[in-house]
């Protein structure tokens, strides 16, 4: 085990040594066309920002200032009654909300930890060996990315049934196992392993299953935390609604779903506002874990198209 370790160190201190920055060559920009580049990038983020600015506005916004015409962007006098009549909801509902954050819950932390460890073990031999029909299969995972999931709805649906999952959480966390996404892209981040580091652990008599879990996941973790943080996100506003029929088995997803949507009694007129605040909370959990691990996404974006 420690020969491996001081392998793997040994490449990690040669990758870091190799200058993998590409020649830059200096701008020939003037300052004012800098300036220009400045100002439209700064636009662009305010484009590409204005939606999420939105959305929070909306949920602080009062019932008075929720059907102005036109609306306003920003909100002028803000309040978190919205937010405080969605968590007043919630505790009325007939199936308790700590029942369906634990059903959401469930499923992502399963779901997330299984599609990562199924899909590690499938891109390993994909990316680092040639068998009959690896060409065939590395061409099938490009081809499954274009298929929307409606789909492989009716095909999902049957495989669960046949399975007798329907109505569990299993009947979400099987097809998400099965996604390509993160295959995909672990798949070609371990091409750009180096050979020569786990033909040494060979040599030093470390087997298939231990090179994949001492050396090819510690380098492939910026990848890894990538496709959680994708998977993660699908999970989490994953209703399964097509699945699932028992309140008491539904997730947090469908809940808020069902309160933006103002099919909860007891609501009222006010659904407007707990569908802004809902939103936001639904918003707001990816974004953290996001925000947690954004380092590592860079880091894979960053380190794309290396080769040894």
């Amino acid at each position: 085990m420690g020969t491996i370790r001081n392998l793997y160190q040994k490449y990690l201190q040669r990758k870091k040594s190799k200058d993998y920055t590409p020649f830059v060559k200096k701008s020939q920009r003037s300052f004012w066309g800098n300036v220009i580049l400045g100002l439209f990038l700064l636009f662009m983020a305010v484009v590409f920002f204005f939606p999420v600015i939105y959305m929070i506005s909306n949920s602080l916004k009062p019932m008075n200032e929720m059907f102005i015409f036109p609306p306003r962007i920003l909100v002028s006098n803000p309040t978190m009654d919205n937010y405080r009549d969605f968590v007043n909801v919630l505790a009325n509902t007939v199936v308790p909300v700590t029942r369906s954050l634990f059903n959401s819950a469930f499923v992502v932390i399963i779901g997330s930890i299984g599609h990562i460890v199924i899909a590690s073990l499938c891109a390993y031999p994909l990316a680092k060996y040639r068998f009959p029909g690896s060409n065939f299969f590395n061409q099938l995972i490009v081809y499954s990315l274009m298929f929307n999931g409606t789909v492989t709805m009716i095909p999902n649906f049957l495989t669960i049934a046949g399975l007798g999952m329907l109505d569990t959480q299993w009947a979400i966390i099987i097809p998400g196992f099965a996604s390509t996404l993160g295959l995909y892209l672990m798949k070609n981040f371990m091409e750009q392993i180096p050979d020569s580091l786990m033909e040494a652990a060979q040599i030093d008599g470390a087997g298939y299953v231990r090179i994949h879990f001492t050396i090819v996941m510690p380098v492939v973790k910026p990848a890894l935390v990538t496709a959680f943080i994708l998977v993660f996100q699908s999970f989490w506003t994953n209703t399964g609604d097509r699945f699932i029929y028992t309140e008491a088995n539904k997730g947090f997803a469908y809940v808020v779903q069902q309160l933006a949507s103002g099919r909860i009694s007891g609501v009222g007129t006010s659904y407007a506002g707990i569908s802004s605040a809902s939103a936001v909370i639904m918003f707001a959990v990816p974004l953290i874990v996001f925000l947690i691990m954004q380092n590592n996404v860079v880091s894979t974006m960053a380190t794309s198209g290396m080769k040894e």
